[in-house]
């Protein structure tokens, strides 16, 4: 058996995200004593912020389990020089706000290298960071996956349910690319299904179709896929059938199908948390009425934040709602 290899018998138990990555982070370094994890407070008793990382520095020890001092960009370049010389390092980055400070790391260093090398240096690394909700403020919930979207040579993904959370953090750490994991917070604890407790992988740039409809389709990801979900519900008990594509991974990004469900429905809507302006939605919004303008009954609509600070108070906040999806799926229909 590789040290990839799917077990026979997959048995599956109820999770949270936060224990799905947990257990996805402890069965690869279970497999691979070369996956290493480092970042702010991962190591035990804390066990990580959010404690996605709790018990595993008790089990693989520090050595493996680096809690690192108060530097983004030590925590990256460590990873990126980790990398080179053969280790898949898994490195948290506390809020996705203060990426920023890693960004020369990532963006010049990790996501070029395989690049500048003629493909003789690979760069195995997986960037964990947080988002979610406006609890935290202004400089702590801030989505800015459409930066990295825009970077080439890094793999981006956010998933939506505890099972993808574990899949794709495994797919990430597999991954010979850098890899940019988003985990939003209203979504760690949130919900619980069945995942599998082994190697569980779910691949990178493959969306997931939740709901099959022929009037309407929904492109979303992340904290979205829910009031997606609740929107296309309430549109049914009015005999509006909707498609839901939860995306999964925003690169590679599964354009065949959203462009096969957006053909068939002739609408589409792009909902997210990343403001509207600039976000992940213009380029799906751009490439659907570039290869199917003939076929749509009506423009690509976006539905994102508006283009301001995430404000603290949560009266305040933003973000799409169902009853917003709703509305804008009705006047497409009209």
């Amino acid at each position: 058996m590789t040290a990839f290899e799917q077990s026979a018998e997959p048995q599956s138990s109820t999770m949270t995200s936060a224990v799905a990555m947990g257990s996805a982070l402890d069965n690869a370094m279970a497999r691979d004593d070369k996956v290493i994890v480092l970042g702010e407070d991962v190591a035990d008793p804390i066990g990580g912020v959010f404690k996605v990382t709790k018990g595993l520095s008790t089990k693989y020890g520090t050595d493996r389990v680096r809690a690192t001092p108060i530097s983004e960009q030590a925590i990256v370049g460590a990873a990126v020089g980790l990398a080179l010389a053969g280790y898949r390092p898994v490195a948290e980055i506390m809020f996705f706000d203060f990426i920023t400070v890693a960004m020369d790391q990532l963006v010049n260093h990790a996501t070029k290298l395989r690049y500048m090398s003629g493909g003789a240096t690979p760069v195995p690394i997986t960037v964990r960071t947080s988002v979610g909700g406006s609890r935290f403020g202004a400089q702590h919930a801030q989505s800015l996956e459409a930066w990295f979207m825009h970077t080439p040579g890094i793999k981006v993904v956010m998933p939506a349910t505890p099972a993808d959370a574990k899949g794709l953090l495994t797919a990430c750490i597999e991954d010979d690319d850098p890899c940019l994991f988003i985990e939003h917070l209203n979504l760690a604890y949130s919900s619980k299904e069945e995942v599998r407790t082994g190697r569980y992988v779910v691949p990178l740039g493959r969306a997931r179709t939740l709901t099959h409809g022929s009037d309407l389709t929904i492109i979303t990801y992340g904290p979205m896929v829910s009031p997606s979900l609740e929107a296309a519900g309430a549109l049914r008990e009015h005999g509006i059938e909707v498609e839901v594509i939860d995306l999964r991974s925003l690169v590679p990004l599964d354009m065949q199908t959203v462009l096969t469900s957006v053909y068939r429905t002739r609408r589409a809507i792009i909902v997210h948390e990343a403001t509207t302006f600039a976000g992940p939605g213009a380029e799906i919004a751009s490439r659907l009425h570039e290869e199917l303008f003939a076929e749509l009954l009506a423009p690509v609509v976006r539905l994102g934040a508006a283009y301001t600070p995430i404000p603290f108070s949560p009266g305040l906040t933003n973000f799409p709602a169902a009853g917003d999806i709703v509305t804008t799926a009705r006047q497409l229909l009209s």
